[in-house]
């Protein structure tokens, strides 16, 4: 039986997507970009600062890292709070040792409860991004539009009322509706980085730009879903610099860290050696996000 002729009338069948979201390239075709200092590769260290409440919320989804035992589940709770007591501390030492610079991706909710832990990451030069109002705060089609601009404006007066303003937004668990960049947008966000599609920023037709933050990069998906070694961690993250910066132009390498995760004491003195070997590489550049949208703006 022969095909009808309508089956094979798709309107959107052109080169590249079937949407208008932002134009296909290849990362290959696109004019090259050096990074300042002529680095080559900007590593993007990107900490996750969450808070949990003790009952997860399910709609539209339950974030990734909440509470899994019966309400109250203390043990999750408290091991979750362990990155604001203890481990982000040791990744703002760290850093520090390292001469290095992070984004730091922060809850409203850690703002209003531990305003001097924000204090803490600004005056040590790291960048604070908006990370949704708390881990309840979840974003996907389906939540009406005027509850996703609320979550969005809450999520800002939070961080304002602790003396920031953010440039950048990071929707948890990278999940967003069809509104979702429309409205950071005009809530008045430069970046995003929650699709995971590239090693270079891009710009979205409604002109805001994405940084892609890789999941398969991050400390959960490393250390905790596939149960690897920070041994194993370390080197992998050593292979995508070199890999990186053998194709002999600007990248980016985005860590991907969660204080409660890598702040541990079994697992920090690696991450702290990892980023000792990254302050001895001529091709490094230690970046917060704001400075790689600025820096490859510039540069279009």
């Amino acid at each position: 039986m022969s095909l009808d002729p309508s089956y094979l009338d798709y309107p959107r069948r052109r080169e590249g997507y079937d949407h208008d979201l932002y134009p296909w390239s290849s990362i290959f075709d696109r004019k090259a970009v050096a990074w300042p200092g002529g680095k080559s590769v900007a590593v993007w260290c990107v900490v996750s600062l969450e808070w949990f409440p003790m009952t997860p919320s399910d709609m539209p989804f339950r974030a990734p890292g909440h509470m899994v035992t019966p309400y109250p589940d203390y043990r999750h709770y408290t091991a979750r709070e362990y990155g604001t007591r203890v481990g982000t501390y040791r990744l703002l030492d760290a850093f520090a040792k390292a001469g290095a610079v992070a984004s730091f991706a922060v809850n409203g909710a850690i703002a209003r409860r531990y305003p001097q832990l924000v204090r803490d990451i600004v005056e040590a030069g790291h960048e604070i991004v908006a990370h949704s109002t708390d881990m309840n705060g979840t974003i996907a089609t389906g939540l009406a539009r005027e509850a996703e601009e609320a979550l969005i404006a809450d999520s800002l007066a939070a961080l304002g009322e602790a003396g920031v303003r953010p440039r950048g937004w990071h929707s948890i668990a990278r999940s967003q509706s069809w509104n979702t960049p429309d409205l950071l947008k005009a809530a008045g966000f430069d970046y995003m980085c929650d699709w995971a599609n590239d090693d270079l920023p891009y710009r979205w037709s409604n002109g805001i730009v994405n940084i892609p933050l890789n999941h398969e990069l991050s400390d959960r998906q490393i250390l905790t879903v596939q149960q690897q070694s920070v041994d194993s961690y370390v080197e992998q993250m050593q292979d995508a610099f070199r890999w990186l910066a053998g194709e002999g132009a600007g990248r980016v390498l985005p860590l991907h860290l969660t204080p409660y995760i890598v702040g541990l004491p079994y697992r920090i003195d690696a991450f702290e050696r990892l980023l000792g070997w990254f302050a001895a590489q001529p091709q490094a550049w230690f970046a917060r996000g704001d400075a790689i949208l600025d820096a490859w703006e510039a540069q279009q």
